[in-house]
């Protein structure tokens, strides 16, 4: 191991938990400002590419031994249930609903349904690209 990839790989576990701290970030703040699910998504994806830039495609498998294409289809499952929830509820397709919470160390906050819909779209998001990325990166 060269000097360069011990750099390389120290700065890169510091940047990328802040990339993902950063993707949690506008995950929930996605509801107010722009964001939401496709770009916390896109951040996360960025994070797991930097890792395997800085170490390699193996090690990164054997730390996150995810299966993104089951990833996918949680993801889609999540929000077409969610945007169907508004059919057994009998109100207009894509319709929903919010209310305010007190929760320890967040106060007073809006939890929405939406948030739902955002989880299955940033797992389709993150399932998709790494699927894709990992693809690409095994054809050597």
């Amino acid at each position: 191991m060269r000097t360069n990839d011990v750099m390389l790989q120290t700065a890169t576990k510091v940047v990328t938990f802040i990339i993902l701290m950063f993707a949690v970030h506008i995950f929930f703040a996605g509801h107010y400002t722009p964001g939401g699910g496709f770009v916390g998504g896109l951040l996360t994806t960025s994070a797991i590419v930097l890792l395997m830039l800085a170490f390699d495609v193996k090690t990164v498998k054997k730390i996150l031994p995810i299966n993104y294409v089951i990833m996918t289809a949680v993801g889609l499952l999540i929000a077409i249930a969610t945007a169907a929830a508004s059919i057994i509820f009998d109100v207009p397709f894509f319709t929903h609903a919010y209310d305010y919470f007190d929760l320890p160390l967040f106060g007073k906050t809006s939890l929405h349904s939406a948030m739902l819909f955002d989880a299955g779209v940033y797992l389709v998001v993150v399932g998709v690209t790494m699927t894709i990325i990992q693809t690409i990166g095994e054809d050597e």
